[in-house]
């Protein structure tokens, strides 16, 4: 199982693309894994013969531990070529069949598909498919994601339930098993909050002229680009603009120092149905307001069907989350280690304020930020939001879209 993300410690085998005495190529789709963040095809690293599977279909396996065998042809006195750099084994394969082991246990469960992934449990719940009465293609007649939606596509599942919180469905004493989405983030953020000294502070900014021009805009927005024109990706423009000025708020915290990093990768916090997944826009500095907006529509739409890919996830410098959707209008977020900071935009409101001693109704917005006091000050901090609250206050029917 090769390293396949960042904080990424294990994944679990969904497909295999090859059975065992295929031949496969360099850089061949292999086999099919979910991880806590992605699904991904995992091609082989070597050409040759595929000898022998040993993790099966449902399995979950560490990163470094063996998924299968291939057998290469190597002449005699040739060095080993290195593997392919799209997968790059943990452990050199064996240039030939290994000696026989004794075969791997079989995973426990019911039924002949043997233990379910946990991605074909969460389909069967949502779907309310007994899984019993699935037939499997998968090796060893295991049930896949692809059995159970054929399942339900033929008209044989139980209408699903409408969704309910977790909590709500939950009876006395029952467990909910963790996904590995779940289980990651439950780690990453107990890190966070028990690693770094987290700081918070929020400002306030008068959005009026942008909610009004984008208002007049988003509908000919939406139907020349394909995407919504959201206040995201003005805040995503405006924290870029802001990092730019303030550079020490793009870096992360190592025991050597503080490491600056050179690109602006905004990481962009999206809701999904396996729980929080955080897709990268990659170059964000170099991004017109237009290409961010379309940007953020593909990444959240993807995330949401578990269609990233690997470099999706990875990289990120920085982490805005759009709790405003939602309807908040103040948060304290953790910090996605080992970044410097983490910013919210909350939730844009019509409401009276105080302008030249006379009330008036303005749209007004919270921007709130957490950042590692190990990295930065407060005065820092406040400089930057300072810059993000003019920058946003600025947006009007004068900012270029492209």
């Amino acid at each position: 199982m090769p390293m396949v993300g960042e904080s990424v410690t294990e994944g679990t085998v969904l497909r295999w693309l090859k059975a065992e005495g295929d031949r496969v190529g360099r850089d061949e789709p292999l086999v099919e894994v979910e991880t806590e963040k992605v699904d991904v095809e995992i091609p082989s690293p070597w050409a040759g013969v595929l000898q022998r599977i040993v993790a099966r279909e449902g399995e979950t396996v560490p990163v470094g531990q063996p998924l299968a065998y291939i057998e290469v042809e190597i002449p005699v006195g040739a060095p080993l070529a290195a593997p392919s750099q799209a997968a790059t084994p943990p452990q050199q394969a064996p240039a030939r069949e290994p000696v026989e082991a004794a075969a791997a246990p079989r995973p426990s469960g019911e039924g002949p598909a043997g233990r379910y992934s946990p991605a074909v449990l969460s389909l069967a719940r949502e779907h309310g498919v007994d899984l019993s009465q699935v037939k499997g293609t998968g090796i060893d007649g295991r049930v896949t994601r692809k059995d159970v939606l054929a399942f339900v596509s033929a008209g044989a599942a139980a209408p699903a339930a409408p969704p309910v919180p977790a909590e709500a469905s939950v009876a006395p004493g029952e467990v909910v098993r963790l996904t590995p989405t779940r289980r990651t983030i439950a780690e990453r953020m107990s890190r966070s909050a028990q690693t770094v000294p987290h700081v918070w502070m929020a400002v306030e900014a008068d959005v009026t002229p942008l909610a009004r021009w984008r208002q007049q805009t988003k509908a000919d927005f939406r139907q020349r680009e394909g995407a919504d024109l959201t206040f995201l990706a003005f805040v995503v423009n405006a924290v870029v603009g802001a990092l730019k000025e303030h550079p020490i708020l793009n870096s992360s915290w190592s025991d050597e120092g503080i490491v600056l990093k050179r690109e602006i990768n905004m990481g962009v916090a999206v809701a999904a149905d396996e729980g929080l997944i955080v897709p990268v826009i990659h170059g964000a500095d170099g991004l017109s307001i237009a290409a961010i907006a379309k940007k953020l529509s593909d990444l959240a739409e993807r995330a949401r069907a578990r269609k990233l890919t690997i470099q999706d996830v990875q990289g990120g410098t920085f982490t805005i989350d759009n709790t405003g959707a939602f309807g908040s209008v103040m948060s304290v977020p953790i910090i996605n280690f080992p970044q410097a900071a983490i910013m919210t935009l909350e939730a844009v409101i019509p409401r009276p304020v105080v302008e030249d001693d006379a009330i008036a109704i303005r749209h007004m917005v919270n921007l709130c930020l957490s950042f590692d006091h190990r990295i930065l000050d407060g005065a820092q901090a406040g400089a930057f939001m300072a810059s993000v609250k003019a920058k946003m206050e600025a947006f009007g029917p004068e900012t270029e879209l492209y």
